[in-house]
């Protein structure tokens, strides 16, 4: 475990089919090779990966993040679940009370598709949301959440 801790990347519903679900609009590459390429990016955290297609395990998932101490960060890409799970919203705003910068990953452009998916409910209780990105926007994540934290530690 690096000794700044790590980031949580949390990721809902079907994200577990990427590379070969849908790949003109999520790409062609598989979870685990954008997570191990994002890994790269803010190599000064670690990182820890969920993923479930369960909105129970998901909030889970954010629960035991902000409860452990060595979380630096979480990093979300809820899925579907973001543009209607309250309940994953709620745990998220928990986590952001309990001092856990949250950010949100869309791989596609949210705000370019249909009419209920520019609409994110998680998103309203993160830190930041990256959306349009492709795989690339979970590097980004990790750097924000560095940012963040170095923010925060600034006098």
């Amino acid at each position: 475990m690096n000794e700044n801790g790590y980031f949580a990347i949390i990721n809902g519903p079907n994200l577990n089919r990427l590379g070969r679900r849908d790949p003109a609009t999520y790409g062609t590459a598989p979870l685990a090779d954008i997570l191990t390429a994002a890994s790269g990016a803010a190599p000064d955290y670690g990182q820890r990966t969920f993923q479930s297609n369960c909105e129970g395990d998901i909030i889970d998932a954010i629960q035991q993040a902000t409860d452990d101490s060595r979380c630096a960060g979480i990093i979300i890409n809820p899925g579907a679940y973001a543009h209607y799970s309250h309940a994953i919203a709620d745990a998220i705003r928990d986590a952001r009370e309990a001092g856990r910068a949250v950010v949100e990953v869309h791989l596609s452009n949210i705000h370019a598709r249909e009419e209920f998916r520019a609409r994110s409910l998680t998103g309203a209780a993160c830190n930041t949301i990256i959306t349009g990105a492709g795989g690339y926007g979970y590097a980004l994540a990790r750097m924000a959440l560095a940012h963040h934290l170095n923010e925060a530690r600034k006098p």
